[in-house]
């Protein structure tokens, strides 16, 4: 499952959560701070790993 980072807007606490990609695009999650849905998504690094060898 992925794990996407975010920003809270109202207490600036940056946060990750796991989540599935169909639930992602539906409801933000609550910060874990001030208990707030005012967060807004942030951009991380992206770590796949395959099964190939390179």
């Amino acid at each position: 499952m992925p794990i996407y980072e975010y920003r809270c807007t109202k207490c600036r606490k940056r946060f990750r959560y796991e989540q599935s990609i169909s639930e992602h695009g539906k409801r933000r999650p609550a910060c874990p701070k001030c208990k707030s849905r005012a967060v807004e998504p942030m951009f991380s690094t992206f770590f796949a790993k395959t099964g190939r060898k390179s």
